[in-house]
């Protein structure tokens, strides 16, 4: 059972095998999350495609390749240059640079409790499960610059690559589907679920007193009104993982959403982003415009502004926000605060390169 994403949990089976001389082939050893206390209560069985099951040798392949700069051109970013361990598998830059040293155009997104995402992934949806959110960065101009063709050959060019591909999957054979599986299962075991607060439920300690007002706060629909899209203590995603416009602009100039439909019902609509670990994952929103935790804040208590696709959630626009007390925004703050998961920050050893 693999408990969180800690390679502590993760156990590589490598089976010296020879061909040449009997027919054995390898055979991945099975692996499955070991879900927290409140996730088995609360969400069900994690989302495990049927065409990608969860391997130990998988896995660790899959950790292997998230932090080998040979995926980019010139071997100098990889996925966790851009999802840093210690920023949650986020980016505390408000955009990632990629190998040119441009700038992204959106915030990174966090990485954690996306087995458990029956939805579309990224920021405005343009992907459909994690092995096709893997697969787009390392071809865009802008972040990897790479092509499929040059990363296959480059880990067929490798001493360990061919021999961890065919132990992960049966056979022998690098391909960008397989490259992209073996990240989808590294990122699934990126499991988040021993927050302050998830221990709270659990029994085992008790709230400050900041703690649980600015949990009254975020779940009062006269203060804070957050739970219609970040959920409440039923759901330790602490997302809908659905798409919202939370009055930032007025003048939608990144559409988001309606960017991939085509509906301009959907501009200006964007995934909104799991409360957990905020913590470690400034900046924030889609274009990492705030700074800090108390930003975020102010903007649904005074900065909310109006434009044609406004959730209708946020219902106080039209006085600029929910227009909290100092207190009660100091307490929501505590409360998101305890959402935050210190074990989950630990930074991992790197691998060994693949050559």
């Amino acid at each position: 059972m693999l408990k969180r994403w800690s390679w502590l949990s993760l156990v590589v089976l490598l089976i010296a095998c020879d061909n040449s001389e009997d027919d054995t082939a390898y055979v991945p050893t099975p692996a499955s999350i070991d879900a927290p206390a409140l996730f088995q209560q609360l969400l069900g069985e994690p989302n495990i495609p049927a065409n990608n099951p969860l391997t130990e040798d998988g896995i660790a392949l899959g950790q292997r390749l998230f932090f080998d700069r040979a995926l980019s051109v010139d071997g100098s970013i990889s996925c966790a240059s851009c999802h840093d361990p210690v920023a949650a598998f986020s980016d505390n830059r408000q955009f990632s640079l990629g190998v040119t040293g441009e700038e992204g155009m959106r915030n990174s997104m966090p990485l954690h409790n996306l087995a458990w995402n029956i939805n579309t992934f990224n920021w405005d949806g343009s992907a459909n499960s994690l092995e096709e959110q893997a697969f787009e960065p390392v071809t865009n101009p802008v972040e990897m610059n790479n092509s499929w063709e040059n990363v296959v050959q480059t880990l067929e060019n490798t001493a360990n690559y061919p021999q961890l591909f065919e132990e992960s999957f049966g056979t022998a054979g690098i391909d960008s589907a397989r490259v992209t599986k073996a990240l989808g299962q590294f990122i699934r075991t990126l499991v988040s679920g021993n927050t302050r607060f998830d221990r709270f439920l659990l029994g085992e300690i008790e709230l400050t007193p900041s703690e649980q007002n600015g949990f009254d706060v975020f779940m009062d629909e006269d203060r804070g009104d957050c739970f219609h899209c970040h959920g409440n203590r039923n759901n330790p995603l602490w997302t809908d993982n659905a798409f919202h416009n939370n009055g930032l602009d007025e003048v939608i100039t990144d559409r988001g959403l309606g960017a991939v439909t085509g509906d301009p019902r959907e501009f200006g609509l964007f995934r909104t982003p799991s409360l957990r670990n905020l913590a470690y994952t400034a900046p924030y929103m889609h274009d990492g415009r705030f700074e800090t935790l108390d930003e975020v804040i102010d903007h649904y208590s005074e900065g909310l502004v109006f434009s044609e696709t406004i959730d209708p959630l946020m219902k106080a626009v039209n006085q600029g926000g929910v227009q909290l007390s100092p207190q009660d925004k100091a307490d929501l703050k505590a409360f998101l605060l305890a959402l935050s998961d210190p074990e989950f920050i630990l930074p991992p050893p790197l691998p060994n390169p693949g050559n």
